[in-house]
């Protein structure tokens, strides 16, 4: 079985456990914050990869550095513990946010702009792109990039709007040269 396979199995077990708990908000705020704890903390990866540290042990471990979590975020982590598919995770919480995101009729996107976007802006910026990608809003990463001089880049998935000013400016290069 694949990794996305597997993946997906795991991901929709947890979805419909969240929303029969009725905790889906909560599991996937403590996903996204194991996400960026997983993917930026090597030493951790190691350390539950190692098969020198028993799997009593990683549990005991998972309980207390995510004891703040939600418990059906604890307890997946441990099943995936005795499965040994804990390598896994960032998978499983890839699949599961776009299982939250299609149930809530939510998009994520990361907007590129020079500087840091207002509140109003990117409710502006919501409310437009959702509509043009079929949701009811986005969730928006707002990334600071000075190289596209000005305007902004809007990516939704694999499509992008770009009306920065550099994608103008070399649109405008290349019809004066050509």
């Amino acid at each position: 079985m694949s990794n996305s396979t597997v993946a997906k199995r795991y991901a929709i077990a947890l979805f419909e456990l969240a929303q029969q708990k009725n905790e889906l908000s909560s599991v996937e705020e403590d996903l996204r914050e194991l996400k960026l704890v997983w993917n930026s903390n090597e030493e951790l990866n190691t350390l539950f990869t190692s098969p020198k540290l028993s799997l009593i042990k990683k549990k005991a471990l998972i309980r207390e550095i995510f004891a703040s979590a939600n418990p059906i975020v604890i307890n997946t982590l441990q099943v995936l513990i005795d499965k040994k598919r804990l390598d896994e995770v960032g998978y499983i919480i890839n699949e599961f946010m776009i299982l939250s995101n299609e149930a809530q009729g939510v998009a994520d996107a990361k907007v590129y702009t020079t500087r840091e976007l207002t509140e109003e802006e990117r409710s502006s910026i919501s409310t437009v792109f959702a509509k043009n990608v079929g949701k009811q809003s986005l969730r928006i990463e707002n990334i600071i990039d000075p190289s596209i001089i000005g305007g902004m880049s809007v990516q939704i998935g694999n499509r992008i709007y770009d009306s920065s000013l550099s994608t103008k400016l070399d649109r405008l290069k290349r019809n004066l040269i050509g």
